[in-house]
């Protein structure tokens, strides 16, 4: 029987369910189930990247313990100030501007939910400063947009210094992950990992593969980067493994565009990194299991019946004049 994850922050199924119905779209995948085959993490305790199912290694025993003692960890989070609209049955929004997003939380952060929605009972004021992560849903087709949600992390009622909240300023959030481009983002991404940790291994290691793979699932949250001291990783897939490269880990401070829907750069908070910290991956078997359960599980089309082939009767039309061969009208040209 699988152990509970201790510390879990990922969103449960209802929250899922409700983010999905909310970029629903017929006869589509979402990125959460192309990513099966894309930037998912593994769990293994040495350094991979993920490009495309191909994994590249390039860190050493030194180095990752120069990058855990330098405290580096994937990360976004943010600041987003606007009116709230709270509903316990799930389909809570906030409103940035003219622009509404969905608002979600986990379960152990019921308690802040019922905290913020008290606060606004109490005092009237639907217009609250949230700390919040940034959810991105992308999709296979480049021409359908990605949908923005945000995960309740807490409320700000004052500035406090020892918080994030009293590190950034309204729409401005703190991201560390791998600077890179994903297959179905037209912009480059902050691909935000899952850190590895003991704790979490050993609960990945007794869960299903379904629940495994949702686990390490990545958050690639798309960023405007003018002049960026290193370019954004792609992968290639004519090019030689050896030859790929990897993508770099940086840390930076970026706002939020409403309306647009992406990040723009602000600052960088520390150097770029050849090697990031220690993340998750979830394994090809894994991606494999998970993907193949899906397709068993995904209700088969409606075959067409033989009322469907059968040959319709033509509309009577208008009659139609025979036209005369070319040996007769060779003749009436003479």
């Amino acid at each position: 029987m699988a152990s509970a994850e201790p510390t879990p922050n990922e969103p449960t199924n209802n929250e899922l369910q409700f983010i999905q119905s909310l970029v629903a779209q017929p006869e589509e995948k979402t990125q959460e189930s192309l990513e099966l085959s894309t930037t998912e993490l593994e769990a293994d305790p040495s350094l991979s990247v993920s490009t495309d199912d191909e994994q590249v290694n390039f860190e050493t025993d030194s180095q990752i313990d120069d990058i855990e003692a330098s405290g580096a960890i994937f990360q976004a989070v943010g600041i987003i100030t606007g009116e709230v609209d709270l509903n316990s049955s799930g389909s809570s929004t906030v409103t940035i501007g003219r622009n509404q997003y969905p608002l979600f939380y986990i379960p152990r952060k019921l308690k802040v939910f019922e905290a913020l929605k008290k606060e606004i009972e109490t005092t009237g004021n639907r217009t609250q400063r949230l700390i919040v992560y940034p959810k991105a849903i992308h999709f296979p087709r480049k021409e359908q947009p990605l949908k923005i949600a945000f995960q309740l992390v807490g409320f700000d009622r004052g500035r406090f210094q020892e918080a994030v909240s009293g590190e950034l300023e309204d729409l401005e959030f703190k991201l560390s992950g791998l600077w890179q481009f994903i297959p179905v983002c037209p912009s480059p991404c902050i691909s935000v990992f899952r850190n590895f940790t003991r704790e979490r291994l050993e609960y990945i290691k007794q869960a299903e593969p379904a629940r495994k793979v949702k686990f390490m699932k990545a958050s690639h949250v798309p960023l405007l980067w003018k002049d960026a001291p290193v370019r954004p990783f792609r992968f290639n897939p004519k090019v030689p493994k050896v030859e790929q490269g990897h993508p770099i880990f940086v840390t930076l401070k970026a706002k939020f565009l409403p309306g647009r829907d992406v990040w723009g750069f602000v600052a960088l908070l520390a150097p770029p990194q050849e090697t990031a910290p220690r993340f998750l991956k979830a394994s090809k078997q894994d991606k494999a299991t998970v993907q193949q359960e899906s397709k068993k599980n995904k209700p088969k089309g409606q075959r067409p019946s033989k009322k469907d082939h059968t040959e319709r009767p033509n509309p009577p039309g208008k009659p139609i004049l025979k036209k005369r061969s070319q040996e007769v009208e060779g003749e009436t040209d003479k």
